[in-house]
């Protein structure tokens, strides 16, 4: 009985035996925190209103079952198996590089459940939308990896000067050769964390072109005209340029504005009626806010009245615009409201005849 205890006791003390017990005891304290995390802290997260944490403590099963394993690795090398420093220093980094590997996954998958739930979100967070999420997404997954590269870097000691530099002289030659496309890489950028204007708003150009925005890219952005003409100017463009953004503001709506002369000696109370009527029989027109009417201007042969209306949306202004002019001209004819025109009086002065004599 003693003998079988005896190689036991040896069998035991070899540091090899040591070593894989600490490893599966790393595996079954693995498991246990596993387990906890599963239990209760996932109950304590149902209680809460948001499914956010839920998201992210489903991510975290695999980063701390593996870390576990990894820490018992650890203990083991290094306390058990007496290597030299050498092989022991050369294993340890490889056992922070895999956690690091580990690690930034788990961020990779961190960052998109983070964006998604922003973009969920757009009252609060009106710069992350269905459009942009890929953008803010993969910028976030670029950090990571700049991070985890620069711990890469710090882990194996390595010379981090020379790598520095010749990326600075890349980026230089880089920005020289490419200016124009990192111009309208950050305008876009910009633009869209600004959110002056999203894909399906109306706008208005300096020059002119108006359109609805069908497309907000890292380059250039795509306007749709009523023509179905798809401009698409560059982002550097937009960024220093004035934009008029007719579905901005705090609803969609959009007034319109009709203006008519009426001649003088018109009732301007039947003219302000008939053309409320109008404005409130015009299904297109809004009636919260409530269409008006404004007397503007003596004109040089006419009194100026202006008829003003919302509209839903800024696409229904030419069909809303059509109506009303339509209507309002047919209603001023059956009430005898006359839209007076320019007239000019022309006088002819007769040249005097010349003598005969003088012919």
């Amino acid at each position: 009985m003693e003998e079988i205890f005896d190689k036991v006791v040896n069998w035991w003390a070899s540091p090899y035996v040591q070593a894989g017990a600490i490893v599966v005891g790393s595996f079954i304290a693995a498991k246990l925190l596993d387990w906890l995390l599963s239990t209760t802290i996932t109950a304590l997260t149902r209680k809460t209103k948001t499914r956010l944490d839920d998201k992210l403590v489903a991510q975290m099963h695999g980063p701390i079952v593996k870390t576990v394993v990894l820490v018992g690795l650890y203990f083991a090398i290094t306390q058990r198996l007496g290597l030299d420093k050498k092989t022991t220093a050369l294993i340890v980094k490889v056992l922070w590089t895999l956690g690091l590997v580990v690690w930034t996954f788990f961020s990779f998958k961190v960052c998109s459940v983070l964006v998604s739930s922003a973009a969920d979100h757009t009252s609060r967070f009106k710069a992350f939308d269905d459009k942009t999420r890929t953008l803010f997404d993969n910028v976030g997954k670029v950090v990571i990896i700049a991070m985890a590269f620069y711990l890469i870097i710090a882990i194996w000691d390595f010379d981090a000067t020379g790598w520095l530099a010749s990326a600075g002289i890349a980026g230089i030659a880089v920005g020289f050769a490419a200016k124009d496309t990192l111009s309208n890489l950050f305008a876009g950028v910009f633009i869209i964390a600004d959110a002056s204007f999203k894909v399906g708003d109306f706008i208005v150009l300096d020059t002119g072109e108006r359109g609805q925005v069908v497309h907000i890219g890292l380059r250039s952005t795509r306007i749709l005209t009523r023509d179905d003409i798809e401009i698409t100017v560059p982002n550097s463009v937009l960024g220093t340029t004035k934009i008029t953004n007719e579905a901005g503001g705090p609803h969609p709506k959009h007034r319109v504005r009709v203006k008519v002369g009426v001649a003088y000696g018109s009732d301007i109370d039947k003219v302000k009626e008939v053309l409320m009527g109008v404005a409130e029989a015009e299904p297109l027109i809004c009636q919260d806010p409530e269409p008006r009417v404004r007397f503007r201007n003596f004109g040089d042969s006419s009194l100026d009245v202006e008829l003003l209306g919302w509209i839903e949306m800024p696409v229904q202004r030419g069909r809303a615009l059509d109506a009303l002019n339509t209507a309002v001209y047919k209603r001023f004819a059956e009430e005898g409201i006359q839209i007076p025109f320019p007239q000019r009086d022309i006088y002819l002065k007769e040249a005097p005849r010349e003598n005969e004599a003088g012919e």
